[in-house]
């Protein structure tokens, strides 16, 4: 089976001032189809810079991804964001969802990017709704949910236009335990049950548990490969 996600020789570099920081150092990576993988390492280490990477948020100074055969590091600004819209659903740590609008509203605004009829867009926010266990909290704005359910009104909307590859962010960082949890748990089974690929970030190893496999980076650099992964030193 071809890999979903291909990284070669990748390489971040910033400018501040006159100084360039290598934030990623040349990372080889495969992420299967149907794969649950965590990214773990101390801040500045260089995990969300892949993720975003990843997730087309960002362009690499060196080096090639390719998702689903795409080379997404050739596409201009345009043309990314095009594919990011069909291709990559995004959970951060905070929700980011707008406040005066119900939940199925909230999960609904993808689709506005797409041509799809207003009633095929409610349909499709209500099933994305019941399948995080919140059909009944569909009328309810931001305001009147626990963090939570927050949380999975944030996945229900990273779902709903059905993307090739779900990123997350310290997706459980601003969560409690049990809340953490029942989101961890939606994961595992989005990723079991639905066979969703999915990129997580996070700081706690209990988080990173739920994941079918864990890669640690240090300074820019892969430092622990895992099932199909190869590190560059």
């Amino acid at each position: 089976m071809s890999p979903l996600v291909e990284i070669r020789n990748l390489s971040k570099v910033y400018t501040r001032g006159r100084q360039k920081v290598e934030v990623l150092h040349h990372a080889n990576l495969d992420i299967a189809p149907g794969d649950f993988l965590a990214l773990m390492g101390p801040s500045g280490s260089g995990k969300t810079t892949l993720l975003n990477l990843i997730g087309g948020l960002d362009s690499p100074t060196e080096g090639t991804i390719t998702v689903g055969g795409k080379r997404i590091d050739r596409l201009g600004q345009g043309d990314l964001a095009r594919w990011r819209a069909a291709h990559v659903g995004f959970v951060f740590q905070f929700y980011n969802l707008l406040p005066m609008l119900s939940a199925q509203r909230n999960v609904e605004l993808p689709l506005l990017l797409t041509k799809l009829p207003a009633a095929k867009r409610r349909k499709n926010a209500s099933v994305a709704l019941e399948l995080v266990g919140l059909a009944d909290r569909a009328a309810h704005k931001p305001g009147e949910l626990s963090g939570g359910q927050q949380q999975r009104v944030a996945i229900a909307r990273a779902i709903v236009s059905d993307p090739t590859l779900l990123v997350c962010d310290e997706p459980t960082g601003d969560l409690d335990r049990q809340s953490a949890v029942d989101v961890l748990t939606l994961l595992q089974q989005l990723n079991r049950d639905h066979g969703k690929t999915i990129v997580m970030v996070t700081h706690d190893p209990k988080a990173a548990e739920y994941a079918s496999h864990t890669l640690h980076l240090d300074k820019g650099t892969l430092v622990e490969p895992g099932v199909a992964l190869e590190a560059a030193s």
